[in-house]
Protein backbone atom coordinates (compact mmCIF):
# COMPACT_ATOMS: atom_id res chain seq x y z
CA UNK A 1 0.00 0.00 0.00
CA UNK A 2 1.32 3.43 -0.98
CA UNK A 3 2.49 5.53 1.96
CA UNK A 4 3.37 2.62 4.22
CA UNK A 5 7.12 2.93 3.86
CA UNK A 6 7.42 4.49 7.33
CA UNK A 7 5.18 1.94 9.07
CA UNK A 8 5.46 -1.75 8.20
CA UNK A 9 2.34 -3.85 7.84
CA UNK A 10 3.73 -6.12 10.55
CA UNK A 11 3.70 -3.17 12.95
CA UNK A 12 0.04 -2.49 12.22
CA UNK A 13 -0.78 -6.16 12.72
CA UNK A 14 1.02 -5.96 16.07
CA UNK A 15 -1.10 -2.95 17.03
CA UNK A 16 -4.24 -4.87 16.13
CA UNK A 17 -3.12 -7.87 18.18
CA UNK A 18 -2.34 -5.60 21.12
CA UNK A 19 -5.79 -4.06 20.75
CA UNK A 20 -7.53 -7.42 20.90
CA UNK A 21 -5.62 -8.42 24.03
CA UNK A 22 -6.19 -5.02 25.57
CA UNK A 23 -9.94 -5.25 25.10
CA UNK A 24 -10.26 -8.38 27.22
CA UNK A 25 -10.07 -6.67 30.66
CA UNK A 26 -12.33 -3.88 29.40
CA UNK A 27 -15.26 -6.21 28.79
CA UNK A 28 -17.91 -6.77 31.46
CA UNK A 29 -19.18 -10.28 30.72
CA UNK A 30 -22.11 -9.94 33.11
CA UNK A 31 -23.50 -6.82 31.47
CA UNK A 32 -22.19 -7.69 28.00
CA UNK A 33 -20.81 -4.17 27.67
CA UNK A 34 -17.37 -2.59 27.44
CA UNK A 35 -16.18 -0.29 30.20
CA UNK A 36 -15.83 3.46 30.15
CA UNK A 37 -12.09 3.42 30.82
CA UNK A 38 -9.17 1.43 32.16
CA UNK A 39 -7.06 3.45 34.58
CA UNK A 40 -3.52 2.80 35.82
CA UNK A 41 -3.41 3.12 39.63
CA UNK A 42 -0.96 2.20 42.38
CA UNK A 43 -2.94 -1.00 42.79
CA UNK A 44 -2.79 -1.89 39.11
CA UNK A 45 -5.27 -1.42 36.29
CA UNK A 46 -8.81 -0.57 37.35
CA UNK A 47 -11.86 -0.77 35.09
CA UNK A 48 -14.36 2.05 35.60
CA UNK A 49 -17.99 2.27 34.49
CA UNK A 50 -19.63 1.02 31.33
CA UNK A 51 -20.34 2.77 28.05
CA UNK A 52 -22.93 1.94 25.42
CA UNK A 53 -21.32 4.33 22.95
CA UNK A 54 -17.92 2.73 23.40
CA UNK A 55 -19.51 -0.70 23.10
CA UNK A 56 -20.94 0.22 19.70
CA UNK A 57 -17.62 1.58 18.47
CA UNK A 58 -15.78 -1.48 19.71
CA UNK A 59 -18.29 -3.87 18.13
CA UNK A 60 -17.96 -2.05 14.80
CA UNK A 61 -14.20 -2.49 14.92
CA UNK A 62 -14.40 -6.15 15.90
CA UNK A 63 -16.92 -6.78 13.11
CA UNK A 64 -14.58 -5.20 10.54
CA UNK A 65 -11.78 -7.42 11.76
CA UNK A 66 -13.87 -10.58 11.57
CA UNK A 67 -15.10 -9.56 8.11
CA UNK A 68 -11.44 -9.38 7.09
CA UNK A 69 -11.08 -13.01 8.13
CA UNK A 70 -9.44 -12.51 11.52
CA UNK A 71 -10.86 -14.49 14.44
CA UNK A 72 -11.47 -12.48 17.63
CA UNK A 73 -11.90 -13.74 21.21
CA UNK A 74 -15.38 -12.18 21.49
CA UNK A 75 -18.84 -13.48 20.63
CA UNK A 76 -19.71 -10.27 18.84
CA UNK A 77 -23.04 -11.55 17.56
CA UNK A 78 -24.08 -12.51 21.09
CA UNK A 79 -22.94 -9.15 22.45
CA UNK A 80 -24.87 -7.37 19.71
CA UNK A 81 -28.06 -9.35 20.36
CA UNK A 82 -27.95 -8.52 24.08
CA UNK A 83 -27.14 -4.88 23.38
CA UNK A 84 -29.82 -4.37 20.72
CA UNK A 85 -32.50 -5.76 23.01
CA UNK A 86 -32.28 -2.76 25.36
CA UNK A 87 -32.38 0.62 23.55
CA UNK A 88 -33.34 2.64 26.65
CA UNK A 89 -29.83 4.12 26.85
CA UNK A 90 -30.41 6.22 23.71
CA UNK A 91 -30.62 9.88 24.70
CA UNK A 92 -30.44 11.83 21.45
CA UNK A 93 -29.91 11.85 17.70
CA UNK A 94 -26.23 11.06 18.09
CA UNK A 95 -26.87 7.91 20.11
CA UNK A 96 -29.60 6.92 17.67
CA UNK A 97 -27.22 7.39 14.76
CA UNK A 98 -24.69 5.06 16.35
CA UNK A 99 -27.44 2.49 16.98
CA UNK A 100 -28.59 2.72 13.35
CA UNK A 101 -25.00 2.38 12.13
CA UNK A 102 -24.54 -0.74 14.29
CA UNK A 103 -27.84 -2.23 13.15
CA UNK A 104 -27.01 -1.60 9.49
CA UNK A 105 -23.85 -3.66 9.92
CA UNK A 106 -25.19 -6.46 12.14
CA UNK A 107 -28.89 -6.73 11.32
CA UNK A 108 -29.93 -4.70 8.25
CA UNK A 109 -33.26 -6.52 7.95
CA UNK A 110 -34.27 -4.97 11.28
CA UNK A 111 -33.68 -1.38 10.19
CA UNK A 112 -37.31 -0.74 9.26
CA UNK A 113 -38.62 -1.73 12.69
CA UNK A 114 -35.85 0.26 14.40
CA UNK A 115 -36.77 3.40 12.47
CA UNK A 116 -40.39 2.96 13.41
CA UNK A 117 -39.88 2.11 17.09
CA UNK A 118 -37.33 4.89 17.60
CA UNK A 119 -39.41 7.44 15.65
CA UNK A 120 -36.30 8.35 13.66
CA UNK A 121 -38.16 10.76 11.41
CA UNK A 122 -38.67 13.15 14.34
CA UNK A 123 -35.16 12.85 15.81
CA UNK A 124 -33.96 16.21 14.51
CA UNK A 125 -36.95 17.99 16.06
CA UNK A 126 -37.12 16.28 19.44
CA UNK A 127 -33.45 15.60 20.34
CA UNK A 128 -31.56 18.27 22.28
CA UNK A 129 -28.25 17.52 20.56
CA UNK A 130 -29.82 17.93 17.12
CA UNK A 131 -31.67 21.12 18.09
CA UNK A 132 -28.38 22.59 19.35
CA UNK A 133 -26.73 21.56 16.11
CA UNK A 134 -23.97 19.52 17.76
CA UNK A 135 -21.52 18.57 15.06
CA UNK A 136 -20.37 15.18 16.30
CA UNK A 137 -23.88 13.97 17.06
CA UNK A 138 -25.29 15.19 13.73
CA UNK A 139 -22.41 13.41 12.00
CA UNK A 140 -23.18 10.16 13.85
CA UNK A 141 -26.83 10.44 12.83
CA UNK A 142 -25.97 11.11 9.20
CA UNK A 143 -23.48 8.24 9.17
CA UNK A 144 -26.10 5.89 10.53
CA UNK A 145 -28.62 6.97 7.91
CA UNK A 146 -26.11 6.54 5.11
CA UNK A 147 -25.10 3.07 6.24
CA UNK A 148 -28.77 2.14 6.60
CA UNK A 149 -29.54 3.30 3.08
CA UNK A 150 -26.62 1.30 1.73
CA UNK A 151 -27.52 -1.81 3.71
CA UNK A 152 -31.24 -1.76 2.91
CA UNK A 153 -31.72 -0.08 -0.50
CA UNK A 154 -35.45 -0.86 -0.55
CA UNK A 155 -35.97 1.65 2.26
CA UNK A 156 -33.34 4.18 1.17
CA UNK A 157 -35.95 6.39 -0.49
CA UNK A 158 -37.82 6.72 2.79
CA UNK A 159 -34.70 8.08 4.49
CA UNK A 160 -33.44 10.34 1.72
CA UNK A 161 -35.16 13.54 2.89
CA UNK A 162 -34.12 13.00 6.52
CA UNK A 163 -30.55 12.37 5.40
CA UNK A 164 -30.57 15.53 3.28
CA UNK A 165 -31.88 17.63 6.17
CA UNK A 166 -29.21 16.25 8.48
CA UNK A 167 -26.56 17.00 5.87
CA UNK A 168 -27.70 20.61 5.57
CA UNK A 169 -27.70 21.11 9.35
CA UNK A 170 -24.23 19.62 9.64
CA UNK A 171 -22.97 21.76 6.76
CA UNK A 172 -24.01 24.93 8.60
CA UNK A 173 -21.24 24.24 11.14
CA UNK A 174 -18.47 24.14 8.54
CA UNK A 175 -16.43 27.29 8.09
CA UNK A 176 -15.01 28.68 4.87
CA UNK A 177 -11.63 27.04 5.57
CA UNK A 178 -13.18 23.58 5.73
CA UNK A 179 -13.12 23.10 9.51
CA UNK A 180 -16.16 22.42 11.68
CA UNK A 181 -17.19 24.20 14.85
CA UNK A 182 -18.54 22.29 17.83
CA UNK A 183 -22.18 23.28 17.42
CA UNK A 184 -24.48 25.75 15.72
CA UNK A 185 -23.42 29.28 16.57
CA UNK A 186 -26.96 30.64 16.34
CA UNK A 187 -29.12 28.21 18.29
CA UNK A 188 -27.94 28.61 21.89
CA UNK A 189 -25.86 30.77 24.21
CA UNK A 190 -23.17 28.10 24.34
CA UNK A 191 -23.14 28.10 20.55
CA UNK A 192 -22.54 31.83 20.42
CA UNK A 193 -19.78 31.56 23.02
CA UNK A 194 -17.83 28.57 21.67
CA UNK A 195 -19.69 27.09 18.74
CA UNK A 196 -16.94 27.96 16.28
CA UNK A 197 -14.27 25.99 18.20
CA UNK A 198 -14.38 22.35 17.14
CA UNK A 199 -12.45 19.42 18.55
CA UNK A 200 -10.62 16.91 16.39
CA UNK A 201 -13.63 14.62 16.79
CA UNK A 202 -15.73 17.44 15.33
CA UNK A 203 -13.63 17.12 12.17
CA UNK A 204 -13.28 13.32 12.03
CA UNK A 205 -16.92 12.30 12.30
CA UNK A 206 -18.20 14.81 9.71
CA UNK A 207 -15.55 13.61 7.26
CA UNK A 208 -16.81 10.05 7.71
CA UNK A 209 -20.46 11.08 7.53
CA UNK A 210 -20.09 13.30 4.48
CA UNK A 211 -17.97 10.73 2.66
CA UNK A 212 -20.51 7.97 3.26
CA UNK A 213 -23.56 10.14 2.62
CA UNK A 214 -22.04 11.63 -0.53
CA UNK A 215 -21.11 8.22 -1.88
CA UNK A 216 -24.41 6.48 -1.09
CA UNK A 217 -26.72 9.30 -2.20
CA UNK A 218 -24.43 10.66 -4.96
CA UNK A 219 -24.15 14.14 -3.45
CA UNK A 220 -21.07 15.89 -4.80
CA UNK A 221 -21.38 18.83 -2.40
CA UNK A 222 -21.00 16.43 0.52
CA UNK A 223 -17.88 14.87 -0.99
CA UNK A 224 -16.36 18.31 -1.57
CA UNK A 225 -17.08 19.26 2.04
CA UNK A 226 -15.43 16.07 3.26
CA UNK A 227 -12.38 16.78 1.12
CA UNK A 228 -12.17 20.38 2.34
CA UNK A 229 -12.15 19.27 5.96
CA UNK A 230 -9.66 16.46 5.32
CA UNK A 231 -7.28 18.84 3.59
CA UNK A 232 -7.64 21.39 6.39
CA UNK A 233 -6.66 18.97 9.16
CA UNK A 234 -3.80 17.60 7.08
CA UNK A 235 -2.48 21.09 6.41
CA UNK A 236 -2.53 21.73 10.17
CA UNK A 237 -0.75 18.48 11.09
CA UNK A 238 2.23 18.99 13.43
CA UNK A 239 5.87 18.28 12.68
CA UNK A 240 5.70 14.95 14.52
CA UNK A 241 2.48 14.07 12.72
CA UNK A 242 0.29 15.31 15.57
CA UNK A 243 -3.42 15.71 15.05
CA UNK A 244 -4.18 18.73 17.21
CA UNK A 245 -7.01 19.06 19.72
CA UNK A 246 -9.07 22.19 18.91
CA UNK A 247 -9.71 24.13 15.67
CA UNK A 248 -11.29 27.51 14.95
CA UNK A 249 -13.81 27.11 12.15
CA UNK A 250 -14.00 30.85 11.60
CA UNK A 251 -10.28 31.54 11.12
CA UNK A 252 -9.14 28.11 9.96
CA UNK A 253 -6.41 28.00 12.62
CA UNK A 254 -5.51 25.54 15.34
CA UNK A 255 -7.00 26.90 18.53
CA UNK A 256 -5.30 24.61 21.06
CA UNK A 257 -2.84 21.84 20.34
CA UNK A 258 -2.94 19.69 23.47
CA UNK A 259 -3.75 17.05 24.52
CA UNK A 260 -2.55 14.98 21.57
CA UNK A 261 -4.55 11.77 21.82
CA UNK A 262 -3.22 8.39 20.75
CA UNK A 263 -6.62 7.42 19.35
CA UNK A 264 -6.43 10.34 16.95
CA UNK A 265 -3.03 9.18 15.74
CA UNK A 266 -3.66 5.46 15.32
CA UNK A 267 -7.40 5.28 14.67
CA UNK A 268 -9.60 8.31 14.14
CA UNK A 269 -7.45 10.18 11.62
CA UNK A 270 -6.83 7.00 9.61
CA UNK A 271 -10.49 5.96 9.63
CA UNK A 272 -11.76 9.31 8.37
CA UNK A 273 -9.00 9.76 5.79
CA UNK A 274 -9.50 6.21 4.50
CA UNK A 275 -13.22 7.01 4.24
CA UNK A 276 -12.75 10.14 2.16
CA UNK A 277 -10.13 8.37 0.06
CA UNK A 278 -12.54 5.55 -0.69
CA UNK A 279 -15.32 7.99 -1.59
CA UNK A 280 -13.28 10.41 -3.71
CA UNK A 281 -10.09 8.70 -4.80
CA UNK A 282 -7.88 11.38 -3.22
CA UNK A 283 -5.05 9.80 -1.22
CA UNK A 284 -4.11 10.97 2.29
CA UNK A 285 -1.86 8.06 3.20
CA UNK A 286 1.24 10.22 3.63
CA UNK A 287 -0.54 11.98 6.52
CA UNK A 288 -2.01 8.77 7.95
CA UNK A 289 1.32 7.04 8.34
CA UNK A 290 3.16 10.15 9.46
CA UNK A 291 0.66 10.44 12.29
CA UNK A 292 0.99 6.78 13.15
CA UNK A 293 4.74 7.10 13.78
CA UNK A 294 3.89 9.35 16.74
CA UNK A 295 2.68 6.23 18.60
CA UNK A 296 6.06 4.55 18.19
CA UNK A 297 8.04 7.28 19.96
CA UNK A 298 8.51 9.87 17.24
CA UNK A 299 6.76 12.46 19.40
CA UNK A 300 7.42 15.41 21.71
CA UNK A 301 8.56 13.22 24.60
CA UNK A 302 10.33 10.54 22.55
CA UNK A 303 8.11 8.04 24.42
CA UNK A 304 6.71 4.86 22.91
CA UNK A 305 3.01 5.11 23.74
CA UNK A 306 2.63 1.31 23.66
CA UNK A 307 2.90 -0.73 26.82
CA UNK A 308 3.16 -4.26 25.46
CA UNK A 309 3.44 -5.78 28.93
CA UNK A 310 -0.05 -4.48 29.80
CA UNK A 311 -1.48 -4.55 26.26
CA UNK A 312 -2.18 -0.84 26.30
CA UNK A 313 -1.63 2.24 24.21
CA UNK A 314 -1.62 5.11 26.67
CA UNK A 315 -4.27 7.74 26.11
CA UNK A 316 -2.48 11.01 25.37
CA UNK A 317 0.32 13.50 25.85
CA UNK A 318 -0.84 16.64 27.64
CA UNK A 319 0.54 19.64 29.54
CA UNK A 320 1.49 19.09 33.17
CA UNK A 321 -0.28 22.38 33.83
CA UNK A 322 -3.79 21.45 32.75
CA UNK A 323 -4.84 25.10 32.46
CA UNK A 324 -2.20 25.88 29.83
CA UNK A 325 -4.25 24.23 27.09
CA UNK A 326 -7.14 26.60 27.76
CA UNK A 327 -4.79 29.55 27.96
CA UNK A 328 -3.48 28.64 24.54
CA UNK A 329 -7.03 28.68 23.21
CA UNK A 330 -7.60 32.13 24.69
CA UNK A 331 -4.32 33.38 23.22
CA UNK A 332 -5.30 32.04 19.80
CA UNK A 333 -7.94 34.77 19.56
CA UNK A 334 -5.43 37.51 20.34
CA UNK A 335 -1.86 36.59 19.41
CA UNK A 336 0.02 35.40 16.32
CA UNK A 337 0.91 31.72 16.36
CA UNK A 338 4.62 32.37 17.00
CA UNK A 339 3.79 34.12 20.28
CA UNK A 340 1.63 31.33 21.77
CA UNK A 341 3.61 28.15 21.13
CA UNK A 342 4.85 27.43 24.65
CA UNK A 343 2.58 25.24 26.78
CA UNK A 344 5.13 24.13 29.37
CA UNK A 345 6.25 20.59 30.24
CA UNK A 346 4.28 17.62 28.92
CA UNK A 347 3.41 14.22 30.37
CA UNK A 348 1.64 10.97 29.45
CA UNK A 349 -1.87 10.23 30.72
CA UNK A 350 -1.92 6.59 31.81
CA UNK A 351 -5.40 5.41 30.97
CA UNK A 352 -7.20 3.81 28.04
CA UNK A 353 -10.73 3.51 26.66
CA UNK A 354 -12.10 0.59 24.63
CA UNK A 355 -13.39 2.60 21.68
CA UNK A 356 -9.80 3.56 20.91
CA UNK A 357 -9.04 -0.06 20.07
CA UNK A 358 -12.40 -0.45 18.33
CA UNK A 359 -11.68 2.40 15.96
CA UNK A 360 -8.10 1.21 15.38
CA UNK A 361 -9.44 -2.16 14.22
CA UNK A 362 -12.16 -0.44 12.20
CA UNK A 363 -9.63 1.82 10.49
CA UNK A 364 -7.12 -0.79 9.40
CA UNK A 365 -8.97 -4.11 9.09
CA UNK A 366 -10.20 -3.56 5.56
CA UNK A 367 -7.07 -1.90 4.22
CA UNK A 368 -4.07 -3.74 5.64
CA UNK A 369 -5.22 -6.61 7.83
CA UNK A 370 -7.16 -8.68 5.29
CA UNK A 371 -4.06 -10.63 4.27
CA UNK A 372 -2.99 -14.22 4.94
CA UNK A 373 -0.31 -13.03 7.38
CA UNK A 374 -2.97 -11.30 9.50
CA UNK A 375 -5.18 -14.32 10.08
CA UNK A 376 -3.34 -15.42 13.22
CA UNK A 377 -3.42 -11.96 14.70
CA UNK A 378 -5.15 -12.84 17.95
Amino acid sequence: MSGQNSVAMSEIRDLAALSLRGLMPMFDANQQLFCHRLLATRNGLVSEGISQRYTIMTLLGLRELESAGVKTPFDIRGIYNTFAADPKWIQGAGDLGLQIWLTAIFDPDNLGSLFQSANCGKALERSADAKQGRTMELAWFLTGLAYAAEANPKLAGDWKDLSAETFHRLSENQGEYGLFGHLSVGKSLSGRLRGRIGSFADQVYPIIALSKFGKVFHVEDALRSALDCARAICNAQGKFGQWWWLYDAKTGRVSSRYPVYSVHQHAMAPMCLFAVEEATGHSFQEYIYRGLRWIYGENELAVDMRDNAQNLIWRCVLPVNRQSRFLEMAKSFLLPRAERNHVGPLEVLYEQRPYEYGWLLYAFAKYVLSTPAAKGIS
